[in-house]
């Protein structure tokens, strides 16, 4: 009897850690902050799409996550996949860009 109860403190602190280890916070979840200022940085980068007369802003998603724009989409050629990265590359806060565009 002297023993089940050790037993007992024992799986209940077991589950308690397992309880905590549950509630940790993913790897992928931002701050409130670096959400607002990725959000900044894709209407940054939208926006020079928008003003780029090479670009076709409705042929191109741009997603942002700590930094990193990621281009996707499908466009008419293989000059406007290079031109829309390099405009993207020259946005500020832009960390780095990843190409996901596709020819139509």
């Amino acid at each position: 009897m002297k023993y089940l109860g050790k037993y007992a403190v024992a799986v209940f602190f077991a589950l308690s850690m397992l309880v905590m280890a549950g509630c940790a916070a993913p790897d992928k979840q931002q701050t409130v902050g670096a959400y607002i200022d990725d959000s900044t940085i894709t209407a940054r980068v939208k926006a020079t799409i928008l003003d780029d007369a090479e670009l076709r802003v409705s042929e191109i998603n741009v997603e942002t996550f700590d930094g990193v724009v990621q281009l996707s989409g499908f466009v008419s050629s293989e000059t406007a996949i290079n031109r829309a990265v390099r405009v993207t590359q020259n946005v500020e806060g832009v960390k780095s860009v990843k190409n996901d565009m596709q020819l139509k």
